[in-house]
């Protein structure tokens, strides 16, 4: 089996977009088998506050007293 790997996009009526240079090396007629893969901009946004909600899960009353700190020269 030989892959490919390349960067596309959806266009309307549901197609995929080849850059010429991968159409190329395809050659006409060949069964292809087809992985689509893309990040959501949502995953990055429920990632993030999954991870501030695992980190502020630690902080406890008694870590308050380096707040005062934070602005302390």
């Amino acid at each position: 089996m030989i892959t490919l790997e390349f960067e596309g996009m959806i266009l309307p009526g549901a197609r995929l977009s080849l850059p010429p240079e991968v159409a190329e090396k395809i050659p006409a007629g060949e069964p292809l088998r087809v992985v689509v893969m893309w990040e959501s901009q949502d995953a990055d946004r429920a990632w993030r506050a999954t991870g501030r909600r695992a980190f502020e899960s630690a902080y406890s009353a008694e870590d308050a007293v380096y707040d005062s700190l934070i602005n302390d020269t």
